[in-house]
């Protein structure tokens, strides 16, 4: 088997979910498969957390990262693929990130709807010099792998040669069937409700504020926030628990808990959300309760392994059911497990990404 040398253009480094579950949990899986990968970050850790905790990343860190990435683009004809996360140079203009991709083949992988950062923005002028640029990236790729059916039609509108779904996807050996603890709380009879994200993915819970407040007048339970300040989580009358997000605890984090929410707005920029806490959830064997938008409706089978909810009422019906029934939430938790099992675990789409990397690298005729 030839080997094949990628550049990987990811966002962020481990702490930043995309990066770490799209691109760097796949590296052990294409080594396998005598793919030799370089990671080159963007936007580093630090940097990460200097925006979850001041608002923004900073004009010097980012003029160094896009001096390091300039650098790295560069030195692209020592490979045989490049492998994009997104975009290469986020806001620059596509000519110059077009120039600096020119001679090797790409792969561009979305889980989330980034062109709408420009064709959607308030600004006239940032639509008419933008707007179009994430499409023109997608039509020059060798690949374009999309995390649900919305971002990979929009690949397919722009013209992309090549399209194919990859879901994001949770790792078995890192998700084992014994991962759920059951709740900490279960001796005095207190269920956990758990929601897992960032700062940034924080005021998604602010939907839920009502319901929540609702449900604590009728029923007792706590809300494990897994990943956010207490700044960020705004709901008086609930029993709040905010936990610290590491890669070795958000297993156990989650494991521990009952019930898993994902709470979304249905605007254009959800549609292209992936739904990565959900699978988490159901990795667990926990049931899930999630807005009825974008991909949740493929990866939630209502009534079988958790609900889907519209209103207020809903989530507050979905909630009191599952809280009140421990023989409901164990049902609907191996059914969830189940079906990460069949579809959203890399054991799945290891092997698929690692053929279509090689595929794309040697421009197999049958693309």
């Amino acid at each position: 088997m030839k080997p094949i040398k990628v550049l990987a253009l990811t966002k962020y480094g481990r702490q930043g979910a995309s990066s770490r579950i799209r691109f760097l949990q796949y590296l052990p899986w294409l080594e396998q498969g005598g793919i030799q990968v370089t990671v080159q970050p963007l936007l580093s850790d630090e940097m990460l957390q200097a925006m979850y905790q001041r608002g923004r990343y900073g004009m010097v860190p980012l003029l160094k990262a896009y001096t390091i990435r300039l650098r790295a683009l560069l030195t692209r004809r020592q490979f045989d693929l490049v492998w994009i996360e997104k975009e290469a140079l986020p806001w620059v203009p596509l000519w110059v990130e077009q120039a600096l991709l020119r001679g090797v083949p790409y792969v561009l992988d979305l889980d989330d709807a980034v062109f709408h950062n420009y064709d959607q923005h308030r600004s006239s002028w940032v639509r008419w010099l933008f707007g179009r640029r994430v499409d023109e990236l997608m039509a020059g790729s060798a690949l374009v792998t999309g995390g649900n059916d919305y971002l990979a039609q929009r690949a397919r509108g722009a013209n992309a040669r090549w399209v194919e779904v990859l879901p994001t996807v949770v790792d078995l050996d890192r998700y084992p069937a014994s991962a759920r603890t059951g709740s900490l709380a279960a001796a005095n009879g207190i269920p956990r409700i758990v929601w897992i994200g960032s700062p940034t993915t924080a005021q998604y819970l602010q939907l839920l504020r009502l319901p929540l407040q609702a449900l604590a007048r009728t029923q007792a339970f706590v809300l494990r926030v897994v990943g956010s300040g207490e700044d960020e989580v705004d709901m008086p009358g609930v029993q709040v628990e905010v936990v610290t997000w590491s890669e070795a605890t958000e297993v156990s984090s989650i494991g521990e808990c009952d019930v898993g929410i994902m709470p979304l707005q249905d605007s254009p920029w959800e549609r292209g959300k992936c739904g990565y806490k959900l699978i988490q959830y159901m990795a667990c064997g926990l049931p899930v309760v999630a807005s009825d938008v974008g991909v949740n409706p493929e990866i939630v089978q209502h009534g079988v392994n958790g609900f889907l909810a519209r209103s207020h009422d809903d989530w507050l019906v979905a909630l009191q059911q599952l809280l009140s029934d421990p023989s409901l939430r164990a049902r609907m938790g191996q059914a969830g497990r189940q079906r990460v099992e069949q579809r959203y675990c890399m054991q799945r789409t290891g092997p698929l990404v690692v053929n279509w990397l090689r595929q794309a690298a040697e421009g197999a005729d049958d693309v």
